[in-house]
């Protein structure tokens, strides 16, 4: 299993070029949105078809909402999911092999130590599950005992910030990076990616790679 230094995840992935402009950016993980109240929402046949392009190396993660374990594994196994990120209380763990995160409210207490979450995705506290584009007080999580990739409301203004605040695992960004809901701004995306490389540069003394 691949182990990134530091994770670049462009999540909403929604067609092949948006997948695309992502990579050759530089980011590393991709991700998918399988909540169907999501103007991000995508199909697991249309997931597939888009992940099966992408080179090795990258990290596929598929989103879900209070989903029951077998759909998570059902559309895991499609897919070829190697995350899967999952949020909402009634989210059940998937019973494969793969890499768990588990997104939080930043405005809740740290949960009790679970090993079989690899990270938690830290996001603001809103009633639709992610992708509002709104911050959230970083200093007020420094904190959180676990290993951790911050999301909401992050774009190439803003993550330096968040990653000197936090020093995460990595970061997640969404609604920010686009230019209607569900596609990509592919200029917003690469200056993104290229703030977020170059202070992730400051947790390891060097660049970011798979």
């Amino acid at each position: 299993m691949i182990e990134p230094a530091f994770v670049i995840k462009i999540c909403g992935v929604t067609c092949e070029e948006d997948a695309d402009a992502a990579l050759d950016a530089g980011a590393n993980a991709i991700g998918f949105n399988f909540y169907p109240e999501s103007p991000r929402y995508i199909t697991p046949e249309r997931a597939y078809d888009i992940a099966s392009s992408l080179p090795c190396g990258c990290l596929i993660a598929g989103v879900f909402v209070n989903a029951p374990s077998s759909e998570v594994n059902r559309i895991a196994e499609q897919v070829g999911l190697e995350v899967v990120q999952l949020h909402g209380k009634a989210c059940e763990k998937p019973t494969g092999a793969y890499r768990i995160w588990r997104s939080l409210p930043a405005n809740l207490p740290a949960p009790a130590r679970d090993d079989s979450i690899e990270a938690y995705l830290l996001d603001s506290a809103t009633p639709k599950f992610g992708g509002s584009g709104e911050t959230f007080d970083w200093y007020a999580v420094r904190g959180f005992p676990y290993r951790m990739i911050v999301a909401g409301g992050l774009d190439a203004s803003n993550v330096a910030g968040a990653i000197a605040a936090l020093q995460p695992w990595g970061v997640d960004a969404c609604s920010r990076l686009e230019s209607s809901p569900g596609r990509k701004d592919p200029v917003k995306v690469r200056e993104f990616v290229a703030a977020a490389l170059k202070a992730s540069e400051s947790l390891s003394g060097q660049a970011v790679t798979l």
